[in-house]
């Protein structure tokens, strides 16, 4: 198979083409940065330069393929426009590059998307993927919107909404295992809220399972752990991988949303972007964000491999051996 890959030198996107080279596919990717696209060179993937705003790079990266995995978009944005702009435009160009580049053989294409375009759960009720979306924040409007460009688009698509993601390279989790290495775990809210989640190594295998298999076409999934905890669990799961025991430090709503409208506003002020935003506080005190691999499993034969347990001790161990603890 050959396949391009953008976001290839992100998280997820380095995860994928891991996948993609083991299988012996041909992998081309969209680098903005070949400083830091090293690591792919040594996996011998094919690099053009560009973003999701150049297209001369973009039909070039998409001649030929046969599946195209959209990874690349924004996750921290100053405001709503630049979500859009990097996340359902970045999207739309994608699909008319490939569109444009392969007009007898259009490839699929296969789109990551979030569980925060579909919103959050009914706590004791995991989505689907197919249920009626409901996002609560500017991240996950624009992830909605991206999602429709693709269902009105020309290519044979899929869509995958992970959940929280976790595993070696992630700087996120990071910073939970960061926090719990004092002895002390901050959580939103009491800790009762409810999550799933998927190790990285899993979601890419997902996503090579979903983009291979022809019943997913048309069709929304959830990819993640069967597994549900609530975010006192994972916090303690944490510790336990560290071998630690953890004090939790609950962040109440209020003074949550103060907290992190004051992040929000420091970072406007500063240039910066930060996914710690007044915004995002509709997210971190939902009481739900759980999902169902259920139809995944059964139009791909997609099941993941890493438990929450097993998972983090897998990333904690990534992290000492690489130094990042």
């Amino acid at each position: 198979m050959k396949a391009l890959v953008t976001g290839a030198t992100g998280f997820v996107g380095s995860h994928l083409v891991e996948a993609l080279a083991a299988r012996g596919d041909e992998v081309t990717a969209l680098v903005r940065s070949p400083a830091k696209a090293r690591r792919l060179g040594e996996l011998g993937v094919r690099m053009v330069a560009g973003d999701l705003h150049a297209h001369a790079a973009l039909r070039e990266a998409a001649a030929g393929q046969d599946v195209i995995y959209h990874v690349a978009g924004l996750v921290a944005a100053t405001d709503e426009a630049e979500f859009l702009a990097g996340n359902r435009d970045g999207t739309r160009h994608v699909l008319e590059a490939a569109a444009e580049a392969n007009p007898g053989r259009p490839p699929r294409f296969l789109l990551v998307s979030s569980m925060a375009a579909g919103g959050p759960a009914p706590r004791g009720r995991p989505l689907s993927g197919e249920e009626p979306s409901r996002p609560v924040t500017q991240y996950g409007r624009s992830k909605l919107a991206a999602e429709a460009v693709v269902r009105a688009g020309a290519l044979s698509w899929t869509i995958v909404r992970p959940p929280m993601v976790y595993g070696p390279r992630d700087t996120e989790v990071l910073k939970v295992f960061r926090a719990t290495r004092s002895g002390l775990a901050p959580i939103f809210g009491d800790g009762s809220q409810e999550l799933s989640a998927v190790h990285g190594a899993d979601l890419a295998d997902a996503l090579v399972a979903a983009a291979g298999s022809a019943a997913t076409v048309g069709r929304t999934y959830c990819a993640c752990h069967p597994e549900i905890f609530t975010s006192a669990e994972f916090a303690r799961a944490v510790g336990r991988a560290m071998g630690r025991r953890v004090r939790l430090v609950s962040i109440p709503g209020v003074l949550g949303r103060a907290a992190l409208g004051v992040t929000g506003a420091a970072a406007r002020l500063t240039g910066r972007r930060t996914i710690l935003t007044a915004d995002k506080a509709h997210e971190f005190f939902a009481e739900a964000w759980t999902g169902d691999p259920a139809p995944l499993t059964a139009d791909a034969g997609w099941r993941a491999r890493f438990d929450l347990a097993s998972g983090l001790a897998d990333t904690y161990t990534w992290y000492r051996t690489n130094r990042w603890l």
